[in-house]
């Protein structure tokens, strides 16, 4: 049995090394195959192609967004040339990728309003994207951060975990860790945290029994809710 002596003071807790994290990851993660939307954003895709494959992506592994944006964007990669096509022909080109119907009808019903209220360009202000159908808290950074470089905090469920599990944070969902990041993390780490923990956490900080081994942060990782590990 641990003594009670034996047990760590709190007060000898040190604070969470996030300058050294971050460096550590922005070393390390781009020898790993980088989140599609970043790609995308890295090759200079216009706004409306990073909307459309943020919203295609939702619930749908990148391997298959890969492959049906490229065939979406092939017929339409435009507002007024997605708003031409028939719900029935973006269902057509956007299966199998998750909520598909659903997706297709947001896509043409945001193309419309693009085209009315924008002169048919995506805006780049988040609370314009949050009155897009379709469009969350997620999908609204990722387009202001990859699609037009400003500056956003876009946290999924990568994000969300891997900073409780950091314990840097200790919150219940990705939004409430996307107020408390808001509030705490430095701005100079906003435009990265999603592409370096989205890497980190589809290649490593699995969310059942992550590769900790290989982890190159692991020391400083306080592994909050992990049982197993690799």
């Amino acid at each position: 049995m641990t003594k009670k002596a034996d047990l760590p003071d709190p007060a000898e807790h040190q604070p969470f090394p996030l300058d050294t994290v971050m460096a550590t990851l922005a070393a390390t993660m781009p020898h790993y195959a980088q989140p599609l939307i970043d790609q995308m954003g890295g090759e200079g895709a216009t706004p409306f192609r990073i909307l459309v494959a943020t919203i295609l992506s939702l619930r749908t592994k990148d391997t298959l967004t890969a492959v049906v944006a490229p065939r979406l964007f092939a017929v339409a990669d435009t507002p007024a040339a997605l708003l031409n096509l028939s719900e029935a022909q973006v269902t057509e080109l956007i299966f199998p990728v998750g909520f598909y119907r659903n997706k297709a009808r947001s896509l043409r019903e945001i193309s419309r309003i693009l085209l009315e209220q924008y002169d048919g360009k995506v805006p780049n202000e988040l609370d314009q994207l949050l009155a897009l159908p379709g469009v969350g808290r997620k999908t609204a950074n990722l387009v202001l951060t990859a699609g037009f470089g400003l500056p956003g905090i876009c946290v999924d469920i990568h994000v969300h975990r891997i900073c409780n599990r950091w314990g840097y944070v200790r919150t219940r969902n990705p939004d409430a860790t996307e107020m408390v990041l808001r509030a705490q993390l430095p701005d100079t780490y906003w435009l990265s945290i999603n592409r370096l923990l989205v890497t980190l956490g589809q290649h490593i900080c699995l969310p059942i029994a992550p590769k900790c081994s290989l982890c190159p942060i692991a020391a400083a990782c306080d592994r909050v809710g992990v049982t197993r590990s690799r």
